[in-house]
Formats: structure tokens, C-alpha cells, sequence
């Protein structure tokens, strides 16, 4: 009876001796992610903005009053100003995405899965990353016009960059021990592709993606400020030349809202595509 009575008060010391270490736990993850936590800085911002015009802190001529402001853009909206920038420079964005991002992917493969194309290729293109590219817009200049096509191409230079440099880097990050085990496994150049390559790659293109899907953006309002007719970016130019602050403000939302609203896009593909993986922020 004594034996079973020492054996459960050296249980209750060993339980009571865990309890602390059970306390003192603490989590290191993040915690769970918040809905729409990404909006919350937008917001603040622009309660801070709203507050400071309500007070008198901001000068309304150079920075008019978030209420002007949409009041301006539902202005340019029903008189059919906004609508036409706006698919403008959609269509330009959109064209010089899709250019750059086939040919980030296709460089990176190419340099990533041969040593010669490595040789050919990663140098060039690093080169030209050294290159400011909207220096490249008065060569590009005279090769192409004034037109529309080296508007488009100075936005697939800005896109590809980003794509190829993070796509080649996940390749060159494989493991060469996956390598190795296609190789045991017989595995045919398509199939060790297919199971090995692209896996091991999407992580990294997904990074240069949202980087290329930025970029377009911040290329298009310089360029469409040279010799342009139509675009959010000669609507912000011509609001200068006459003083409309409130106009570059309508601009510069409409960027902001496309950029932040294709990021979250590309993100949430990436999750959906990504799921396998167990990360810090998921």
C-alpha cells in the first residue's frame, strides 16, 4: 500500500515539475492570419489622410481632400476620361506582361537545365539588370518609333528580369540529391522535369512574378508620359501642365488599386498552387 502511495506523490511531483515547462511554452509562429489584414494599412492611411484635410493640416491645392478626390474621379468617370485611360493602359500593361513573362520563364529553363545555356544566357541578362531599363527608353526610341511598341517592350524588359532572376535561382536551389534520385528512378527528361523541376521552381517564379506584375505597373506611368495620347500616365502629365492635383491624385489611386489588387491575385494563386507547402506564413 505504501509502495502504490510513493508511486502516485512521485507521479504528482513529476506532473507538477511538467506544468511550468507546459506554461512557460510560448508560440513562435505568426498566429493565424487575419482577413483582410492587408487592406488594414491602406485604411489607416487613408483615415489619416481624410483626417488631416477635415483639420486644416494639408494644403487642398497640393493635396486635395480624399472626398475631392473621388469626386474628381466620378467626374472623369461619367464624362468617359477614366474609362478610356484605364483600358489604355490595361491593354499596354497586359501585352508587355505576357512578353516578359513567357520570356523570363523560357530564359530561366533554358540557363537553369544547361550549362551552355547558362553560359549564353545568365551573364546577358544580368548585364542588362545592371542597365537602368528607362535608360534603354531613348535607344529604344530610335529603334522602334515613338509608337506604341517600345512601350511595350520597355514593360516586357521591366517584367523578365525579376521572372528570370528568381525562376534561375530556385532552379540553380534544387537539391542535387532529388537529381540523383530521378537518375536511380530512370526518369525520363520530361518526367524529371515535370516532378522535379517545376516543384522545386514555383516558389521562386512566384516571387519574380509579383515582382514582374509590379513593375509593369511602375514602367507604365513613365512611359506613358512620352509622346502618348490616352493612359492614366498622359492624363497625370496633361493634370500637371494645368495644376489639377486632384486629377495625378485619381491617377496614382487607380495605380495603387491595380497594383495592390493584382498582387493579391498572383498571391492567392500562389497559395492555391503552393498548398503542399508548410511555411512561416501559412
Amino acid at each position: 500500500m505504501s509502495a502504490v502511495t510513493t508511486t502516485e506523490a512521485a507521479v504528482t511531483v513529476a506532473a507538477a515539475e511538467d506544468a511550468p515547462q507546459v506554461r512557460r511554452r510560448r508560440r513562435l509562429s505568426p498566429g493565424r492570419r487575419l482577413p483582410a489584414a492587408r487592406l488594414t494599412g491602406p485604411v489607416l492611411l487613408l483615415a489619416l489622410w481624410a483626417a488631416a484635410s477635415a483639420a486644416g493640416q494639408l494644403d487642398p491645392a497640393a493635396i486635395p481632400a480624399p472626398w475631392t478626390v473621388v469626386k474628381t474621379g466620378a467626374h472623369l468617370w461619367t464624362d468617359g476620361t477614366l474609362p478610356t485611360d484605364i483600358l489604355t493602359s490595361l491593354q499596354r500593361a497586359a501585352t508587355g506582361f505576357v512578353i516578359g513573362l513567357v520570356a523570363g520563364v523560357v530564359l530561366a529553363l533554358a540557363s537553369g537545365l544547361s550549362r551552355t545555356g547558362e553560359a549564353l544566357i545568365d551573364g546577358t541578362v544580368n548585364l542588362n539588370r545592371a542597365i537602368p531599363t528607362l535608360g534603354l527608353i531613348p535607344l529604344f526610341i530610335l529603334w522602334l518609333g515613338i509608337g506604341e511598341t517600345f512601350k511595350v517592350a520597355i514593360i516586357a524588359i521591366v517584367v523578365y528580369i525579376p521572372i528570370y532572376l528568381n525562376t534561375h535561382a530556385a532552379l540553380s536551389g534544387i537539391d542535387h540529391r532529388f537529381v540523383e534520385l530521378a537518375e536511380v528512378q530512370g526518369l525520363s527528361r520530361f518526367a524529371f522535369v515535370r516532378q522535379i523541376v517545376v516543384p522545386g521552381a514555383l516558389p521562386g517564379f512566384f516571387v519574380g512574378l509579383r515582382l514582374g506584375v509590379t513593375g509593369s505597373w511602375l514602367g507604365l506611368v513613365v512611359l506613358e508620359q512620352i509622346n502618348a495620347t490616352s493612359g492614366l500616365g498622359y492624363m497625370m502629365f496633361q493634370a500637371q501642365n494645368y495644376g489639377q492635383s486632384d486629377v495625378i491624385l485619381v491617377g496614382l489611386v487607380v495605380y495603387g488599386v491595380f497594383g495592390l489588387v493584382s498582387d493579391s491575385a498572383v498571391r492567392l494563386v500562389e497559395r492555391r498552387v503552393l498548398s503542399w507547402r508548410r511555411t512561416l506564413s501559412s
